[in-house]
């Protein structure tokens, strides 16, 4: 972040400025752990901390000021007083981002944000300095934080909008303003909030009110709404299906859980070798492909950018541990990305197929009936052994047995899952681990790596 000294943000923002005004602000940042030289320290309320109780600590820290409603009693370094913290910090992102001249790329979508993020950011830096959205900033807090980031020595931003409820993208789309935007997938998540697969498109999709009626729009064209959307900006869409713009032909699925295809575009054949795991590595390739055409990279570009791509967190991660194999995906879950875990598990060159599945979080009224679904998904996709944890689980279970499948094991808790291990995963299994962040499902990894030297 450039350009603005304290006393000019505090101007900007129609804010009180106590203290001295002439320091460079350099980024923005919530947690006074984060603070490196210039920073501004944004003292929001947290699930158990207030940010003021951590304003003195942020300036001894190097912060430039602190952005907060009051000054807290003796402090004497400065801080920027408004009424309200985020409302200012939303200002400030967006006032940046009418200033920076690059390409900024905007990314949704119900599943594979953070993967699209991830390859179409490996794509484009075949070419170019990229800024991406770190780790999982991208909501009303993280997206200014992520925006602040980017400097002078960057020549293009990709920037993952996430939302949960109807409202929560105008906010973000005020600030991106995306010259570019790549949606993933409509799917089945947060329907607590957004109702149904209808409510996610129309939030999603809101988005495109902020942008140039001539800016590319890349979407999914295997997917029913995003194929059949009407819009003014320019439509690109990426598939399997007959018709879309950018597709995947003479697709081979690999033992190893790698994917090889050809990406046909016109004329354009590039082969390319997906070297990550899982059946949704096929989409983003297609995505990496998409936006990388669109920007004149070379054939040889995309193919490298492709191959570069590593997995973010846990997010299809697999780990090699005693003779078995485990496929970590457990960042979050929802219906329709856990049916895609399985197919992918399907095509594992395994002795046995396990998943251990427990709760998909915010999926409103129909929750119980979505994960039944996904107990069927489970014995269809030729899971061998379903373990499941956590109360909804229980339907998980019964759809799988439902379903056919016999070897089903439901259990209420962590502990009883992790305790239960050394019975059931046997050497040559492949072992998927996939629930709601809310689950803490990393600590089931951390045990099955553990479980044999």
């Amino acid at each position: 972040m450039t350009g603005y000294t304290v006393s000019q943000a505090a101007a900007l923002l129609g804010g009180t400025l106590h203290g001295d005004g002439s320091a460079e602000i350099t980024r923005i940042v919530r947690d006074n752990r984060e603070v490196t030289p210039g920073a501004l320290f944004a003292a929001l309320p947290g699930e158990k901390n207030d940010g003021h109780k951590f304003i003195h600590a942020a300036l001894q820290a190097g912060a430039s000021c602190a952005l907060a409603r009051f000054v807290p009693e003796g402090e004497t370094g400065s801080v920027i007083v408004v009424p309200d913290v985020q409302e200012a910090l939303e200002t400030l992102a967006a006032d940046y981002r009418s200033r920076l001249k690059i390409p900024v790329l905007g990314i949704t979508g119900s599943v594979g944000k953070t993967t699209a993020k991830e390859m179409v950011a490996s794509v484009l830096g075949q070419r170019w300095k990229v800024l991406k959205t770190p780790g999982n900033f991208n909501n009303q807090l993280g997206v200014p934080m992520t925006l602040s980031q980017i400097g002078p020595e960057h020549e293009f931003a990709v920037v993952e909008l996430g939302v949960s409820h109807f409202g929560d993208m105008a906010p973000l789309a005020k600030m991106a303003k995306p010259d570019a935007m790549l949606i993933t997938i409509i799917g089945r998540c947060h329907l607590e909030f957004l109702i149904d697969r209808s409510g996610v498109f129309k939030e999603k999709t809101s988005v495109l009110e902020e942008m140039s009626p001539d800016a590319p729009v890349f979407v999914n064209g295997d997917d029913d709404l995003l194929r059949a959307m009407t819009c003014r900006q320019r439509k690109i869409t990426f598939g399997l299906s007959e018709g879309c713009d950018v597709r995947a032909v003479e697709i081979e699925h690999l033992p190893d859980g790698t994917t090889a295809c050809v990406i046909v575009s016109g004329d354009r054949r590039i082969p390319v070798r997906i070297t990550a795991y899982g059946a949704p590595m096929l989409y983003a390739a297609l995505e990496g492909a998409a936006v990388g055409m669109e920007y004149g990279l070379t054939d040889a570009e995309i193919i490298a950018g492709i191959a570069a791509y590593a997995p973010a967190g846990d997010r299809a991660r697999l780990i090699e541990a005693g003779g078995v194999t485990i496929v970590s995906d457990c960042y979050n879950a929802n219906p329709d990305s856990t049916a895609a875990a399985l197919r992918s598990l399907h095509r594992a060159n395994a002795k046995r197929r396990v998943a251990i599945l427990g709760d998909m979080g915010e999926l409103g009224d129909g929750e119980a009936a979505l994960h039944f679904e996904t107990g069927e998904t489970a014995a269809q996709e030729g899971v061998d052994l379903l373990l499941t944890c956590g109360s909804l689980s229980r339907h998980t279970a019964a759809g799988a047995k439902a379903a056919g499948l016999e070897a089903v094991y439901a259990f209420d808790t962590l502990e009883e899952v992790r305790a239960a291990l050394s019975e059931f995963i046997q050497p040559g299994d492949w072992v998927l681990v996939k629930a709601s962040h809310s689950m803490h499902f990393e600590k089931l990894t951390e045990a099955l790596e553990q479980l044999r030297p």
